[in-house]
């Protein structure tokens, strides 16, 4: 009887070790970028709520406004600059998008208001700066010539011969504001009144 000889074994050359090498690079870079699209969305979550909550704020300055432009307020009868209010009579200089320049330029800002007026609360790292304009050419009494007035379209209709009386008018103010919060975050808030005249 024979006896069966032992098979050489075959050389292995690596090519699974080198396939599984390249696939793990592969994953490796797909678990990166995963990362990095985690912290991109994050960041602009994070950055969203930031900028919600400074609009939110930004209702403390329109209610201390409005209260200044009731009957027994600071600004109920102002048609002159009355910089200590931050109320300018005419309508401001504004950038491209809108925004008055008083609010880009702290220069600028000392001749239509003070900074003693910005509305802060240091717990929530917030500051206010607002501005107040007329949206009109000249200061005075508004005129529908010199002044963005709206007005209210009459109501019903004739009951007969007699028109309707013509509705009344309204100036145009304008309230533009910069709140600054945590993180060196800014918003640029505009909101828009009116006052009968």
């Amino acid at each position: 009887m024979k006896i069966p000889m032992p098979r050489a074994a075959k050389r292995q050359h690596g090519v699974v070790l080198l396939f599984c090498l390249v696939i793990l690079v592969i994953l490796l870079a797909g678990g990166v970028s995963v990362v990095r699209s985690m912290h991109t969305s994050l960041s602009t979550a994070g950055n969203l709520a930031f900028r919600r909550d400074l609009v939110n704020q930004g209702e403390r300055a329109v209610s201390a406004v409005l209260a200044k432009f009731a009957t027994s307020g600071t600004l109920a009868t102002a048609t002159t600059d009355v910089p200590a209010e931050n109320f300018k009579a005419t309508k401001l200089d504004t950038n491209a998008q809108g925004v008055p320049k008083a609010l880009l330029d702290d220069t600028a800002f000392g001749a239509v208001g003070k900074a003693s007026n910005d509305i802060t609360d240091s717990a929530a790292q917030v500051s206010i700066r607002y501005v107040i304009d007329r949206l009109c050419t000249s200061s005075g009494t508004a005129t529908s010539t010199s002044c963005v007035q709206s007005s209210a379209a009459p109501s019903g209709g004739t009951a007969g011969p007699v028109p309707p009386p013509p509705p009344p008018t309204a100036t145009v103010y304008r309230l533009s504001m910069r709140i600054s919060g945590p993180r060196d975050t800014q918003v640029f808030v505009q909101s828009t009144f009116t006052k009968p005249d």
